[in-house]
Order: C-alpha cells, then sequence, then structure tokens
C-alpha cells in the first residue's frame, strides 16, 4: 500500500455532496503512524516513573508522567538488559528514544534506548537510599571487615587491561616490594561493568588454594577518576554484594580521594587512589631490612649486657665461697692430730698392759709360768705389729676419703678446670661422678671430661675388684 499523506485524498472519489476525504481505521491509523515516527523518531523525554513492570516476555512497560501529562512508554527486553538505571517508581529519569503508535489500542508510546537519572540530585538520593538499604542488612559493619595480611604472596586485581591504573599499581609494588599480580579484566564503565566486576571478585575467591592458579591472598578493585555516572557500576547492588561476601581481604581503590561509592563502604580497606591501594598492600622492602638490622643489633647488644651481668653476678658468688684448700686444710690437720694422739695412746696402753704382765709375771713362780709366760710374750709380740699394721690401713682408708672428697669438692667448685689443666679426668656416669672402679660395669656408657672438652666412651671388660683383707679389730683383745 502506498503512504497517505494527511492533506491528499484518498484513492476513492468523494462523495457527492462533500469534500471530506474518506479513510478506512486502518488507513487513517498508519498514516499517523508514520507521521509521529517521522516527525519523533529521536527524542529525549524527561518524567517521573510510574507504573513500572516487568512482563515474563521481559519487556518492560511504564509511563512517563508530570504535573500535566502522561507518556507510556515500553522498553524492549534487550535493552533493558543494558540499562545503566534499574527504574523505580517515583524515579525521575530522562529517557532518549522514539515515539511510535499502537493501532491496536489508539494510543501513541515512546520506545526507550537509554535511560538516566535527571541531574545528580536524583542520582545522589538513590545512591543514598540504596546505601541506607544495603547498610540495614549488615552489609558495611565493622565486624565484617578482615585484616589485610602483612606481605601477601600473591595479590589478585581487578581492573581495565588497557587503562593506566595497571600500570600504576604494577609500578608502585615493583618500588616498593615485588609481588606476583593476577589481573582479572573487565570493563570499568558502561553497560555490563557492574556484573563482570562482580564476576571477576566471585571468580578469584573460587579459585583452590594448591591449585593450578595460585589464589590470591588479597583483592584489589580499582579504576581511575571519572564522573558520577562513570563510577556507577561501583555503586551497584551486585557489585556491592560481591565484595562484602568475599573471603579474601579487598582493597577498593576507586577513582580519586573525593570519590566515594558504595564499594567503599563494603571492603576491607578504601585506599583514596590506587597508588595508595599498592601502598596499602605491601610493605617496603628496604625499610624492613633496615628495621630487622636495627633489632638484630638490639638483640646483638641485649645479649651482650645480658651475659655480662651474669658473669659479674657468678663472679661475685664465687668470691663469696671459701677456698677448697681452707676447707680441707684444718680437717686435713685435725685428722693428722688425731692420728698421732692414736698412735701414742695405743702404744702407750699397749706399754702399761707389757708393765702390768711383767709385774704379774715376776709375782708368778718362775719355774711353773716361765713357759706360759714366754708364750704370751711371743703372741703379743705378734699381735703389735699386727696392732700397728692396722692402725696405719686404717688412718689410710681416712686419708684417701679425705682426697676423694676434696677431690669432689674441687670438681664441684669453680677451680675444678685448674686440676683438669693438669691432667685429671673427671668420669661421669649420667648424672652421677663415678669414683669406684667397683662401679662400673662392662658395657656401660660413660663420659670423661679434661680440661679442653668432655669424649663419650664405653667401659670394657668389668673392672677387677680390689682384694680387702680383713682388719682385726683394734683394742686389747684377750690374750687366753
Amino acid at each position: 500500500m502506498n503512504d497517505l499523506p494527511l492533506t491528499a485524498p484518498p484513492s476513492s472519489a468523494p462523495r457527492p455532496g462533500g469534500n471530506l476525504p474518506e479513510y478506512t481505521v486502518s488507513e487513517l491509523s498508519l498514516a499517523l503512524k508514520r507521521s509521529i515516527e517521522q516527525g519523533f523518531s529521536h527524542v529525549r523525554v524527561r518524567g517521573e516513573v510510574s507504573g513500572w513492570k516487568r512482563h515474563g516476555s521481559g519487556h518492560c512497560y511504564l509511563a512517563l508522567k508530570d504535573a500535566d501529562a502522561v507518556l507510556d512508554a515500553v522498553c524492549w527486553r534487550m535493552t533493558a538488559i543494558r540499562l545503566s538505571v534499574k527504574p523505580e517508581d517515583g524515579m525521575e529519569v530522562v529517557c532518549t528514544g522514539r515515539l511510535t503508535t499502537f493501532p491496536g489500542r489508539s494510543k501513541y508510546q515512546l520506545v526507550i534506548d537509554t535511560m538516566e537519572l535527571a541531574g545528580a540530585g536524583a542520582l545522589l538520593k538513590l545512591l543514598e537510599d540504596r546505601r541506607k538499604r544495603l547498610a540495614a542488612e549488615g552489609l558495611f559493619d565493622a565486624e565484617r571487615k578482615k585484616k589485610l595480611p602483612f606481605l601477601p604472596g600473591v595479590i589478585g586485581i581487578v581492573t581495565s587491561p588497557t587503562g593506566a591504573v595497571i600500570r600504576d599499581i604494577l609500578h608502585r609494588l615493583a618500588d616498593r616490594f615485588p609481588r606476583r599480580v593476577l589481573l582479572w579484566p573487565v570493563a570499568v564503565q558502561g553497560e555490563g561493568a557492574a556484573a563482570q566486576i562482580a564476576a571477576a571478585i566471585a571468580g578469584f575467591n573460587r579459585l583452590p588454594a594448591g591449585g593450578p592458579v595460585p589464589r590470591p591472598d588479597l583483592l584489589i578493585v580499582a579504576r581511575g577518576g571519572g564522573s558520577l555516572e562513570d563510577l556507577m557500576p561501583f555503586n551497584e547492588e551486585i557489585v556491592v554484594r560481591a565484595a562484602a561476601a568475599s573471603a579474601i581481604p579487598l582493597i577498593s581503590a576507586v577513582g580519586h580521594e573525593t570519590d566515594t561509592t558504595l564499594i567503599d563502604h563494603a571492603s576491607d580497606r578504601r585506599a583514596p587512589t590506587p597508588t595508595a591501594a599498592a601502598e596499602m598492600a605491601v610493605p617496603v622492602r628496604l625499610d624492613l631490612v633496615a628495621e630487622l638490622a636495627g633489632k638484630t643489633q638490639r638483640l646483638s647488644g641485649s645479649l651482650s649486657r645480658l651475659l655480662g651481668e651474669r658473669r659479674l653476678h657468678l663472679t661475685g658468688l664465687a668470691r663469696g665461697l671459701p677456698a677448697p684448700q681452707d676447707l680441707i686444710g684444718i680437717a686435713s690437720q685435725r685428722l693428722d692430730d688425731r692420728a698421732e694422739r692414736l698412735r701414742l695412746a695405743a702404744e702407750a696402753r699397749l706399754g702399761a698392759a707389757r708393765q702390768r704382765l711383767d709385774l704379774a709375771a715376776a709375782r708368778l713362780r718362775p719355774a711353773a709360768l716361765a713357759a706360759d709366760v714366754g708364750r704370751i710374750r711371743e703372741r703379743l709380740d705378734g699381735v703389735v705389729p699386727r696392732l700397728v699394721d692396722a692402725m696405719a690401713r686404717c688412718l689410710a682408708g681416712k686419708h684417701d676419703g679425705l682426697d676423694n672428697f676434696a677431690g669432689r669438692l674441687a670438681t664441684h667448685s669453680e677451680r675444678h678446670e685448674s686440676l683438669l689443666a693438669r691432667g685429671y679426668v673427671v668420669v661421669h656416669a649420667g648424672e652421677r661422678v663415678v669414683t669406684e672402679a667397683a662401679r662400673v660395669t662392662a658395657g656401660a656408657p660413660l663420659e670423661l671430661e679434661f680440661f679442653d672438652g668432655k669424649v663419650a666412651v664405653t667401659a670394657g671388660h668389668a673392672p677387677r675388684r680390689p682384694i680387702r683383707r680383713s682388719v682385726p679389730p683394734i683394742g686389747q683383745g684377750s690374750l687366753f
């Protein structure tokens, strides 16, 4: 069918009696549709959203109104997916599209291609309402914030691969402390950017520990500065929820220092710029080296002072102890004196007994008792040497015990090293000092302490036990 202009007469002849052309309903509807679509093929309309509804087919229907009029509008499914703003009733928006008619209901409508908020005030109000709603869910609570690792081994970065942001972050990391970096490239503005950013955060969290792709210890979500509309992907609810649900500590570095987005509230740490995020991620290696050197020097000095104080304290305690020779000298002198007195007393007692015996023998009859006196004298002459010998052995045993005690005392004193330097050796069996060969068994582990160190040895055959001769008891005894 040819186009029918509104002013052209129809193909049929006019009725007699009138100059008005005659149209069919379809012809008039089509003529109106073409006229409106040609005259309003690209328009921008500002109004308040009313009656927003998404159909099961995915198409969206709404109305734009102001104080005096209402305009029906439709947003096809593929266009609705790409909208940067999620329409809500009462929201003031600016829609770009074309006007068309719907002949089936004799109405005209706006077919929306793009939609944006009408002015920064409305956009800020939308963001503030969204922030309050998410904060009420607890997504911004301080208890949810995780502590950043001191020195992460792997850092995951979510940003554009072509912008200056990734180069600034890599350069700053290389200057401070080089770390392994994994980049998840995403679009940081425009349609679909929010979904890519949320998918990148969730993808890093799904990496298994110890897998072929290392799991990051820290995430950085970054982009450069821009207008409020450019930063809108980082205000989307899907991105905020992904940042709050991240098990990996996350730093948000979106825009400049004065820019604030909703992901900043959900992240574990907000950085004013991407470069500042790199500074938060890792410490300065040279500062750590200098700090370690300083602490090492302080530790060495502290140990030296502690050892010096302990050595001085030990020296003071050693000075308070008496010398072993002083302890032993008096006892040794006392022993010598007692031994000499014992020997003289024994000789005096034997002499007195011999005199009494001689006196008794003189009183007896010489003829009857001469033989008995002789035998008694011989027996007495035999007892005296044995008694002297027994006294000598007893004194020798006492001297040996005193020497053993002196050696043990010297061994446990601070001067036992001087004895070892003269060739003495201390035999240890575990924590005990061995002083008798009879206490050593074959195969027993021993330790010989020399002047310059200790040597572990094993005892060979069992030592020969010394034969102890029986010592008769000291005393007069019976002569009969």
